[in-house]
């Protein structure tokens, strides 16, 4: 039964309506191994054992009659800690919130129970959900996949590193800048962001409201697509996916600068394997993005500050300094130059969607680096808010823009790509990532 560890979502949910995997000793499976793994409290915040047999075992008993909900029935999930929890606490990584016990699910939970899934519990997460390296010293950091000093990536840091290290089959999470793609890309997983509102965010933690979305992270894009299936999102018939005729377009402008080397290296080849499976690759540059992204700083931490600045200053010593430094330069935007940016980025948006109209996808490196150490961030906070930006800097393009995003693995361990479709094509961009993913399989 080991072996269920490595098995995608997809495989498992075909093993149980086979016959051949019984819920309960899966679910039995994958909570043992929690309890044995020595990184487990990094990854884990808390498990939900008694839900997750109690759900398994009816996952069971639908088997047994035939009465299966679906292909995740009887499935195990790992929730991000920021999504409620009925009766479990739910802290969103932030020793603000020690102690909350929701008394329901979030939606997107009840969706997913509803359609048979079986939770485990919740992951940790970096505080507030306010930074894409993955690193928290207030509660904890999960270990990086592929090097146990580098940063996980996040802010689903542990969302990624519990399907990575085998401690869960599939691992909801939220995007709000990259935080579901940047810890996929970091730990050679899919990551899908689909278009904001296309899932509901009652009963989530926020962050930046008009930014923040529910992704899921996943060993393959089946997986990752089944999910959002599961939660009532937008999913895709994956069958018959075809490369041949796809036209993708790199933007030569600011998600192409300063890579790291070996991203460059992945990305590179990466292309050339899209070139040879029959997609065709145009380069453009679009020097309006650079504008867009001017605009992000005042955006997402006005927001973030409407929401938690009065947790925030009840304690402030709670929150790490870089963080509560970011969150607090939201004070200082004023409501004028805050309406004044979102109807100039809705302008962008328009331009964005004009430029790249005709194009199945935009195409660009999942991370512009790889995994960086995380003792040398934490002793120096200029260097961890350079490294932050510069982390989210990629994924940030589908946010601004408001597309829908897939990150996928690419050659080098932390290495990734994405692919940005236009919004409201989720259905789409998950198809035209299934075969990009066979491309580079």
């Amino acid at each position: 039964m080991d072996e269920w560890r490595s098995m995608g979502a997809a495989a498992l949910g075909r093993g149980i309506a086979a016959g051949e995997i019984d819920p309960v000793a899966l679910a039995q499976v994958f909570l043992d191994a929690i309890a044995a793994h020595p990184d487990s409290a990094r990854i884990y915040a808390r498990t939900t054992p008694e839900r997750a047999m109690a759900e398994a075992e009816a996952a069971r008993e639908r088997a047994r009659g035939g009465r299966r909900l679906g292909p995740l029935d009887g499935v195990p999930l790992s929730w991000k800690d920021l999504f409620d929890s009925a009766g479990c606490g739910t802290e969103a990584g932030t020793r603000l919130m020690a102690g909350r016990v929701p008394a329901r699910d979030a939606e997107v939970l009840a969706r997913a129970t509803a359609a048979g899934t079986v939770c485990l519990g919740k992951t940790h997460m970096t505080e507030i959900a306010f930074s894409g390296l993955g690193i928290n010293p207030r509660t904890a950091t999960p270990p990086n996949l592929f090097d146990a000093d580098a940063a996980p990536g996040g802010s689903s840091s542990g969302a990624a590193t519990s399907v990575a290290h085998g401690l869960a089959p599939l691992a909801i999470g939220s995007d709000t800048g990259g935080s579901v793609r940047v810890p996929s890309v970091w730990n050679g997983l899919v990551g899908l962001k689909p278009t904001h509102g296309a899932l509901p965010l009652a009963g989530a933690v926020p962050l930046c409201g008009r930014f923040d979305t529910v992704g899921p992270l996943a060993r393959s894009v089946e997986d990752a697509n089944l999910a959002l299936a599961a939660m009532g999102g937008p999913s895709a018939d994956l069958r018959g996916a075809r490369l041949d005729g796809a036209r993708l377009l790199v933007i030569d402008t600011i998600v192409m600068q300063e890579l790291d080397p070996t991203v460059s290296r992945s990305f590179d080849a990466a292309l050339s394997r899209l070139d040879a499976a029959g997609a065709e690759i145009v380069r453009r540059s679009h020097p309006a993005l650079e504008e867009a992204y001017a605009l992000a700083g005042a955006l997402y931490t006005a927001e973030a500050w409407a929401w938690w600045r009065e947790r925030i200053e009840a304690d402030t010593a709670a929150l790490y300094p870089p963080i509560l430094d970011r969150v607090r330069a939201g004070q200082g935007v004023s409501a004028a130059d805050w309406i004044a940016g979102w109807d100039r980025l809705h302008a962008l948006r328009r331009d964005y969607a004009t430029a790249t109209a005709g194009f199945d996808a935009v195409i660009c490196p999942g991370v512009a680096i790889t995994p960086p150490k995380v003792a040398p961030l934490l002793e120096d906070a200029e260097a961890f808010r350079d490294t932050n930006l510069k982390t989210l800097r990629n994924t940030r393009l589908a946010n601004l823009m408001g597309l829908c995003s897939a990150a996928l693995p690419a050659g080098d361990p932390g290495c990734g790509l994405l692919l940005n479709g236009a919004a409201g094509q989720d259905a789409r961009l998950w198809r035209l990532a299934a075969a990009v993913e066979a491309a580079l399989a």
